[in-house]
């Protein structure tokens, strides 16, 4: 095992103390004191009464050296003493111990020095020791390359040490005992769905996480770990952290350089609370929208997801991975996870971690894509789906799940493309892996997905039984020690690259930039540029700001449902979920003359404009999917369970738009969704419909476009369905005929390029008020929008005209 540089928690004599010590004082010191070879070391102790007050009676502290893996005389000077707190010392008083330690002659890896602590006046929380730090290696040397620095550490690694970089924890569990990183050598540790540390600040992540490094530092080798986070739309975890549109509204914008730039805003964020490592983006392509991760997809077609996923990758990892505002990026859910069919879900889910019943054909030409221009853009890390793949070129009835997939992880991924970065499952991935047992991960299913290629393994409480269980299966040859060797390498490599060995602790520079007016500017233009206006009848988008505007509907001032899932918890929450402002408050800051009522029932006293926001409340993977389980878990649920998903508006939905636009002449409605709504037979009634998507946190973007301080811009990243019956549609389908197809999105004036012109001109002409869009022009507009995609304009040109009418009506 791992050589432990830290002392147990407390020794025998040491236990007796404290029984007889006086409960109300304690004396702590911190785990561990680092000192560069041949320096002095500084243990501080700390004394601390219950009530915070001064102590009533002197307090003696006894400290002497242990017996670590440091040698006394020879590489520190041995120790004893006492220290003292007189009475009337206030609470917090420090005092210190300094250990001299012998400069060595060469190159050495850390060494313990333990420092015992006891007494008799006093509880002794905790235990101590010094560390001289690894010096004088050559991984140590930041003037060596990458290659060289993994070469020379590896080869000094144990087994266990090895698959200890290939571990990882979730924060929730080794929080109450982070010792255990230090036992295990864990690689990494993440922070979950909903799971921030006790004090949910800047300051409070980057402290804890710094903890967990130190753990992590305490080790002979002085690996550091790797934290992760789910900061897909944001580093939502973190209340105030500015939360941008979910990826389907980024994919509306069809704007590469704003979606660098947004995620380089995040990168900065989660960086600058210790946090070097995203898991994101996502760069899948959905191909369902009933399913429940739709939202995460930039859109239908791969040639969106392609060209946005690659500039996602670029704004999280910057030019220099070690730069306090980079992040490494991990492109998800490999492979095909958005294409899995209707009713094949895992457990009660319909179509999340479901089979994906494709040829390789159709998975090379629709599924991959995105995976190759991420490729091309450097991504770090990769993290495959939990979903399963059953190529129809066999016959269907064999699916392999992602996790244990060779042909694609070592074959497409490693060999093909070439990636030398790393593979990370996604939360218990494995553990899907058939056979399934009680006592997952099984050997069996350690063994498949190691050998398919995976190179960490995330596994938030089963850590333990994976370390144990992956040494036992490398020591009887079920895996050779030459594919732990290359795991590992990969995941070296990254680490070194993001300068933890030279900055192991967080780089607090940026902190407070978090949800800064800075940062919430880049995140209200994204807002503004995913609006996409649908449907724009006798003008009434933009709005005046001396109009009267009367305000209705569920979502209008809800910041938790504008911002969706994977913000403040997994599944999200409705409510104040974190610091914000409202659609409602947008326009509020706008118009002078608001009037709000949630259902509508206060009076429309002729208000010149109705408004009403409705659309979904939050959900994520899962308990998204339409026909899926429904979530009922979060605090702020009280255990009541929400709404079942649909791709129809609720019932409460539609009859609050039927009224308001009966009652007041001109009528906008908002869609605030993670995918499409039909609402076709409320179309006609409607006069401005615009799909908001989940615009996070910054609704003031929404007002933007409403009263015309910002033009619409914003297009369709997928197909909008005429019917829920029948939801299934994307551009290229044979028989495509869509309510709105992919590409469609009307303007509010200002300058256009000459194939924006022709596409607008093409849409005035064609949409029906009451029955959208035929399909002759809805296959024209959404052909030529790949053609646009794919850096063919004159081709999309072509289209256009050819679809125009001739007599320019």
């Amino acid at each position: 095992m791992t050589t432990l540089l830290l002392p147990t928690p407390a020794t025998q004599a040491n236990q007796a103390a404290s029984a007889a010590a006086d409960s109300e004082l304690v004396i702590s010191a911190g785990p561990v004191a680092f000192v560069d070879d041949g320096d002095t070391a500084t243990v501080t102790l700390t004394v601390r009464a219950a009530d915070d007050g001064a102590l009533a009676e002197p307090v003696s502290v006894d400290w002497r050296t242990g017996s670590g893996t440091a040698t006394a005389d020879a590489d520190y000077a041995a120790g004893s003493g006492t220290i003292e707190f007189a009475a009337g010392t206030p609470s917090g008083t420090e005092r210190s111990i300094r250990i001299p330690t012998r400069e060595s002659d060469g190159g050495e890896t850390a060494e313990t020095v333990p420092v015992v602590l006891e007494s008799r006046d006093a509880e002794v929380s905790g235990a101590s020791a010094v560390v001289v730090r690894a010096h004088d290696l050559p991984y140590l040397d930041p003037r060596l390359s990458t290659k060289r620095r993994v070469a020379d550490l590896v080869n000094r690694m144990t087994l266990e040490e090895k698959v200890g970089q290939m571990t990882q924890a979730e924060r929730g569990s080794v929080a109450g005992d982070p010792a255990v990183i230090t036992e295990l050598g864990l690689g990494s540790v993440l922070s979950g769905g909903g799971s921030p540390p006790a004090e949910n600040t800047p300051e409070g992540w980057a402290d804890a996480i710094d903890g967990f490094q130190t753990q992590a530092l305490a080790t002979r080798l002085q690996i550091p770990l790797i934290y992760g986070v789910d900061s897909v739309h944001g580093h939502g975890n973190l209340n105030g952290a500015t939360i941008l549109p979910h990826n389907i509204g980024l994919g509306a914008t069809r704007d590469p350089l704003l979606v660098a730039r947004a995620e380089r805003m995040v990168a900065t964020e989660t960086r600058a609370t210790g946090i070097p490592w995203t898991f994101a983006p996502c760069v899948c392509v959905a191909r369902d929208d009933r399913w429940g991760r739709t939202y995460e997809s930039f859109g239908e077609h791969p040639a969106l997801a392609s060209v946005l996923g690659a500039a996602a990758v670029a704004g999280f990892q910057g030019t220099r991975l070690d730069s306090s505002k980079s992040v490494l990026a991990t492109a998800k859910h490999f492979a095909a996870d958005g294409d899995t069919a209707y009713g094949t879900g895992e457990g009660d889910y319909t179509v999340d971690q479901g089979i994906t019943e494709q040829s390789r054909d159709h998975v090379e030409a629709v599924d991959l894509p995105p995976y190759v221009a991420a490729l091309a853009v450097g991504v770090g890390s990769v993290m495959p789906s939990f979903s399963s793949i059953d190529w129809t070129d066999d016959g269907l009835g064999n699916p392999v799940k992602m996790h244990a997939n060779d042909e694609l992880i070592n074959g497409w991924l490693k060999d093909d493309h070439e990636f030398d970065g790393f593979v990370i499952s996604d939360w218990q991935g494995i553990h899907q892996i058939p056979p399934l047992a009680s006592d997952s991960p099984t050997t069996a299913q350690i063994v498949t997905s190691v050998n398919a290629g995976i190179d960490m393994f995330m596994e938030p409480s089963q850590f333990e039984r994976f370390h144990t269980r992956l040494v036992a299966a490398v020591q009887d040859g079920q895996v050779t020690e030459e594919r732990i060797d290359d795991a590992v390498s990969r995941i070296l490599a990254a680490k070194f690259e993001l300068g933890l060995f030279e900055e192991p602790f967080a780089d607090r520079s940026h902190a407070d930039e978090i949800g800064s007016a800075e940062h919430r500017a880049i995140a209200r233009k994204a807002v503004a540029e995913s609006q996409v206006l649908l449907k724009n009848s006798r003008r009434a988008l933009p709005l005046d700001e001396d109009e009267s505007v009367y305000v209705a509907g569920r979502n209008a001032d809800n910041l938790g449902n504008q911002a969706g899932g994977w913000t403040g918890t997994w599944q999200g929450f409705s409510g104040d979920v974190t610091e914000g402002t409202t659609i409602l408050e947008g326009i509020q800051a706008v118009a002078d003359d608001v009037t709000f009522s949630e259902d509508a029932s206060a009076p429309t006293d002729g208000a010149d404009v109705g408004v009403v926001v409705v659309g979904e409340t939050p959900y994520a993977e899962g308990f998204g999917d339409v026909g899926g389980p429904e979530w009922a878990y979060d605090p702020a649920d009280g255990g009541v369970f929400r709404e079942e998903k649909s791709m129809s508006l609720q019932p409460g939905d539609a009859e609050l738009v039927e009224r308001v636009c009966a009652e007041i002449k001109t009528c906008v409605v908002l869609v605030v969704s993670g995918r499409p709504q039909v609402l076709t037979e409320q179309l006609g009634s409607i006069d401005a419909l615009v799909a908001s998507w989940l615009p996070g946190t910054e609704g003031a973007g929404v007002a933007d476009v409403l009263f015309g301080d910002r033009r619409f811009t914003g297009r369709l990243p997928v197909s909008w369905p005429r019917s829920a019956d029948d939801p299934v549609v994307n551009v290229g389908d044979a028989d495509y005929d869509p309510l709105f197809p992919f590409g469609w999105g009307m303007s509010t004036g200002g300058r256009t390029s000459h194939l924006d012109d022709q596409r607008i001109a093409l849409q005035d002409a064609v949409l029906d008020p009451v029955n959208g869009v035929p399909p002759a022009a809805s296959k024209a507009i959404a052909r030529s929008d790949v053609a646009q995609l794919e850096g063919r304009e004159a081709v999309a040109g072509r289209i256009l005209n050819a679809a125009a009418p001739e007599d320019g009506h």
